[in-house]
């Protein structure tokens, strides 16, 4: 008796272990998800892009000339981002101005002017700041969360192909360059989108593309095209900075910028003082990375370096399978052999969903949705959590709707919303300070008042770990 007392015990803490551990390595999955933003075809979401968004907790995806047809359809589908997505999404896109607008005159929006031409050609903040509160505009109104812009490489040379030939640099001033990135910036803020410097640390000088080459700036660059970083981040202004593939002897003979520690770490954080979210430039097509390191090698260098967010402008393989799901494969195996430490994922992650709640809870609210989501759905970002987290859900119709939480005891704990709620998306922030660590349950009750069927409930965990 006492033997299979014992026997049973065992097994109860086998079976317990392997439940931890199969929760762990789930939990490691879904940090990893959100260190990815990615790209997809077509006006509509494919049910690979859905399954990364739903299943695989992609961090975001990124909008491309060919996603938009129309404002409604460009609404329409940031909106389907965020109805399948199992935590907020970065919805992004390239909207500089000039000749790098994906909302442009060809899809329902209007021209607009290139950084030279309104840094140095007109020089002038305050047409820097109509152009920007357009834009700005074009993307709250349309669903956008990102802007991959302002561009704040200098024009050391006016002919670099991918910068200074396309118009897309303010000026050869650093000081001039960051006056009006500043301006562009406070216009995005003031309709609640973030943005992105680019391309740290300075690809104005550079001689060659690096969708085709690494540009090599060893001999061309100046610590000057730091300035427009330094005076940004002093400002506290600064959402994101996109790295980019560049190759500067000075600061890392080994690896590219967005590959190197040096770089990254050493530069970016350590000397400029930055703490905020790293993301690349594009991984998937740029030949400066694919083709001196494969695609495995490339995201774990990135990642060691002190990368956030691994942008691809795909999400898919060659085979037509899910990228996000080869390279979260890819990520875990490594943090699990060792080459890639877990504080680095969780030093990601946690970067990753401050900013998404930071900009969650601006006390901006968006006008009412153009859309109808296809369901209930309750999620919360993030999670785990300390000690705030929002929760978000999403009702197909009017409702009459119940949200609390509660212990895995059952003890009710918070009562976040109780009562009618229109159409749409809805964010609650939960507060949990002075509440002991643990698991805790989010319950949504809804009765929707369209006759469409009894009273349903949504249940999810939230993890809170002091």
């Amino acid at each position: 008796m006492i033997l299979r007392d014992r026997t049973l015990t065992l097994l109860l803490i086998l079976a317990f272990t392997a439940f931890s551990r199969a929760e762990a390595d789930d939990a490691l999955r879904r940090k990893i998800g959100q260190m990815f933003i990615l790209g997809f075809t077509g006006t509509t979401l494919s049910d690979t892009i859905r399954a990364d968004l739903a299943l695989r907790n992609l961090g975001g995806v990124i909008f491309m000339g060919a996603n938009c047809s129309s404002p409604v359809q460009v609404h329409n589908l940031t909106a389907a981002v965020n109805s399948a997505a199992a935590t907020f999404p970065f919805i992004a896109v390239d909207e500089e101005g000039g000749l790098v607008a994906r909302l442009n005159q060809n899809n329902g929006y209007a021209a607009t002017v290139s950084e030279y031409q309104l840094g140095t050609v007109w020089n002038s903040t305050d047409s820097t700041a109509h152009q920007a509160a357009t834009i700005g505009s074009w993307l709250s109104t349309g669903g956008f969360t990102t802007d991959f812009a302002p561009v704040v490489d200098v024009n050391v040379n006016p002919q670099s192909p991918a910068i200074g030939a396309l118009d897309r640099s303010y000026s050869s001033r650093p000081t001039t360059v960051a006056a009006h990135s500043r301006v562009f910036i406070d216009q995005l803020h003031a309709r609640r989108v973030m943005t992105a410097l680019k391309h740290f640390p300075g690809h104005g000088s550079a001689t060659t593309d690096s969708h085709l080459q690494l540009p090599d700036i060893t001999n061309t660059w100046a610590d000057s095209e730091l300035i427009p970083y330094r005076t940004l981040i002093a400002a506290n202004v600064v959402d994101m900075i996109m790295v980019g593939h560049l190759y500067n002897a000075r600061i890392d003979s080994l690896y590219p910028t967005s590959l190197s520690r040096a770089t990254v770490t050493g530069l970016l954080r350590d000397s400029l003082g930055y703490r905020g979210v790293v993301i690349t430039d594009d991984l998937y097509n740029m030949k400066a990375i694919t083709d001196l390191y494969g695609r495995e090698e490339a995201a774990s260098l990135a990642v060691n370096a002190g990368v956030d967010i691994l942008l691809y402008v795909s999400n898919i393989l060659g085979d037509g399978t899910s990228l996000l799901r080869h390279m979260v494969d890819t990520i875990e195996a490594r943090v699990n052999a060792g080459l890639i430490p877990a504080s680095r994922i969780d030093e990601s992650y946690q970067r990753i969903q401050a900013l998404k709640a930071a900009y969650a809870t601006s006390g901006i609210t968006p006008g009412p949705p153009a859309f109808v989501p296809a369901r209930i759905s309750l999620g919360t970002y993030p999670n785990p959590f300390n000690p705030a987290s929002i929760v978000r859900y999403t009702l197909p119709a009017r409702a009459r709707v119940r949200l609390a939480i509660y212990t895995l005891l059952g003890q009710e704990v918070a009562v976040l919303a109780d009562g009618i709620a229109e159409v749409g998306s809805h964010e609650v922030r939960f507060d949990a300070a002075g509440k002991a660590s643990g698991v805790y349950l989010a319950r949504l009750t809804v009765r929707l008042l369209d006759g469409r069927g009894a009273e349903s409930s949504v249940t999810t965990r939230m993890l809170l770990i002091r």
